[in-house]
């Protein structure tokens, strides 16, 4: 009975979601279309535009976040520079020596730029690219601020990362390409993640001596591919522990800074290497989240969230510990004795009524227009907080023009 009704809600809440929250997998799929082609539009041969965070995921959610990613096409990394080098402006050498798993040091291995030679650190008689100073020099005004490895307004509207590019797939993250059996993710998508390579963001090992000089590897792209496998399930799934965490956890001021979505993001692929995808289904949506809640519970309890691609790599190693991580603890620990009803906590589920009545999904309101100004507006500052990479100016689309590009119902 407890089976039938638990399933009975799910289908319910699978409904909700789509109908007042995250959209029907066509909404989805219309938000990526989107990002995808204004990335390829935009994008010229000295540099890739990339959009990620929730909005290039596909999420358009209350507070989702829009970063953009810029790709420096002049400058490659490599793990061991053994090709001939061609006329590009820098080539850098991944350095991993004494440097904490998933970052490294970027060595200068040829540089035919005058103008790179401020941003080099000295280290041991060696040329390194520095992190802060790439990020330093790109601080226009004070309306900008260093977040991490972006490149902020003061109120946080739009995060702008400067991006470095491997091509290849890194030693690091070998064992990654052999380590599940399981169906998830399917060969053909880690063939596509693997072609991609890796990219490097500049932010290093908060306290390291050398923290100035390391750059953190980012699997951003890779990322987002396999959240484009997600069955809708899985992708409900996840923004539910998005809600829980920016409407819940986050209100409590001991606990405010110590999750982000990105440790949920890691939950959430190793569970779905570890289950078949068929148990992703509407009717199991109540039980997958309450999976993901209690690994989420684990984890904090022992303190590890291992790296998806790098495990050598803690995400929680000296941030999730001493009396910040009991408090935490405590919290999740009542959030989960309310079962799946902790979602009701925020106030975007508080309406969620468990007698919704079986009906059909309407299609999820769109506000492709708005949300396409938003964008728009994101990536004209980022062209301005970028003046070093030269970069076209002309992104606005008319109405008539994104209308034509993506077509989609209920337009305001």
């Amino acid at each position: 009975m407890e089976d039938t009704e638990t399933k009975t809600i799910s289908l319910a809440l699978y409904r909700y979601m789509c109908q007042n929250i995250v959209g029907s997998e066509n909404h989805v799929k219309n938000l990526r279309l989107m990002n995808t082609v204004r990335d390829n539009m935009k994008s010229k041969s000295f540099i890739t535009f990339i959009t990620s965070g929730s909005f290039g995921e596909g999420l358009e959610m209350r507070g989702s976040d829009l970063d953009i990613m810029c790709v420096n096409k002049n400058m490659e990394v490599y793990e061991n520079v053994q090709t001939s080098l061609n006329s590009k402006d820098l080539y850098l050498s991944m350095d991993t020596v004494d440097v904490k798993a998933g970052f490294a040091q970027l060595q200068v291995k040829q540089n035919y730029s005058q103008s790179l030679f401020e941003y080099f650190e000295e280290h041991n008689g060696k040329n390194y690219f520095s992190s802060t100073l790439h990020k330093q020099a790109v601080l226009l005004n004070s309306n900008n601020v260093i977040h991490g490895p972006c490149i902020s307004d003061k109120d946080g509207t739009y995060d702008c990362v400067l991006c470095l590019h491997c091509t290849s797939w890194i030693s690091q993250a070998s064992q990654w390409i052999t380590r599940s059996n399981n169906s998830w993710p399917s060969y053909k998508v880690k063939q596509s993640v693997i072609k991609h390579g890796v990219l490097f963001v500049p932010v290093g090992v908060k306290g390291s001596p050398k923290e100035n000089i390391e750059w953190r590897i980012s699997f951003s792209v890779g990322e987002k591919f396999l959240i484009n496998t997600f069955t809708h399930t899985q992708l409900l799934c996840y923004a539910l522990l998005k809600i829980l965490l920016k409407d819940v956890i986050s209100t409590y001021t001991e606990c405010e800074d110590l999750l982000c979505s990105y440790f949920l993001k890691t939950i959430m692929f190793w569970i779905s290497e570890e289950l078949p995808q068929s148990i992703w289904k509407p009717e199991t949506l109540i039980h997958c989240f309450m999976r993901c809640l209690r690994r989420l519970i684990y984890s904090v309890d022992y303190s590890i969230c291992l790296h998806y691609f790098i495990p050598e790599n803690n995400l929680f190693e000296n941030k999730i510990e001493g009396r910040a991580r009991r408090i935490l603890l405590d919290k999740l620990y009542k959030l989960h004795s309310y079962g799946w009803r902790c979602i009701l906590f925020s106030d975007q589920l508080s309406n969620f009524q468990i007698s919704m009545r079986m009906s059909h999904i309407e299609p999820h309101t769109l506000h492709t227009i708005e949300l396409a100004k938003t964008v728009i507006q994101n990536y004209q500052i980022c062209l301005m907080i970028c003046p070093m990479l030269f970069l076209s100016r002309t992104l606005l689309y008319t109405k008539e023009e994104y209308i034509r590009l993506f077509p989609v119902t209920n337009l305001h």
